[in-house]
Order: structure tokens, then C-alpha cells, then sequence
């Protein structure tokens, strides 16, 4: 088992930034990646980007490109989410999820943080 705390997020005005949080715990010597998402109210949910716990980066949404950075402290079993120049349509929950070794699918996630940006 993995488990996923995502923390960091919060009410911020449009410009501002956010670096948000995923600490892993349990197993996570099985993991091969950790993968950033995103659900909008009334929306479904998105992915943003991933890191592998090698540090290899999969490409961001294009909405988020040049905006958003991941990043990831092996030593700390945790991964960032750098959000810069924030915008309305940036407010969302956000979610980490873990996807393991030799399966195709996240298969673990986090609880989520609300980050709301006002315009």
C-alpha cells in the first residue's frame, strides 16, 4: 500500500502562486511515477503531469505549460507542484496520484487540495 497527503493549496488572487505538496509513504519503493491531477467543479477530473521517481517529467497540459513546474525530493518521498501566474480557471481540486511498477493505472491517490484563485 501507498499512501498520498497532498498539502499547500488555498485561496490565492489570479497572478499569484501556490506550490503545492504530495508526501508518499508505505511501499514506495514499488513506485514508478507520481502524476499530478486536477478536477474543476462540473468538470472531469484532468491530468496535469507526472515525475518519475527518477525524475523524468511527462509533458504538462498544454493550459498549464510555462506555469506549472513538477519537481520531486526522493529523500523526502515528495513531490511539488509549482503553479505560477494563477488564473480563474486554474480553481480546482488537485490530486496526486502513484502509479506502481508494472501496472498501467494509478492506483493510489490522495485526499486533495482545494485551490480556489479570485479574479
Amino acid at each position: 500500500q501507498v499512501q498520498l497527503v497532498e498539502s499547500g493549496g488555498g485561496l490565492v488572487q489570479a497572478g499569484g502562486s501556490l506550490r503545492l505538496s504530495c508526501a508518499a509513504s508505505g511501499r514506495t519503493f514499488s513506485l514508478y511515477s507520481i502524476g499530478w491531477f486536477r478536477q474543476a467543479p462540473g468538470k472531469e477530473r484532468e491530468f496535469v503531469t507526472a515525475i518519475t521517481w527518477g525524475g523524468g517529467t511527462t509533458p504538462y497540459e498544454d493550459s498549464v505549460k510555462g506555469r506549472f513546474t513538477i519537481s520531486r525530493d526522493s529523500a523526502k518521498s515528495t513531490v511539488y507542484l509549482q503553479i505560477d501566474s494563477l488564473k480563474p480557471e486554474d480553481t480546482a481540486v488537485y490530486y496526486c496520484a502513484a502509479l506502481e511498477r508494472g501496472r498501467a493505472a494509478y492506483d493510489y491517490w490522495g485526499q486533495g487540495t482545494q485551490v480556489t484563485v479570485s479574479s
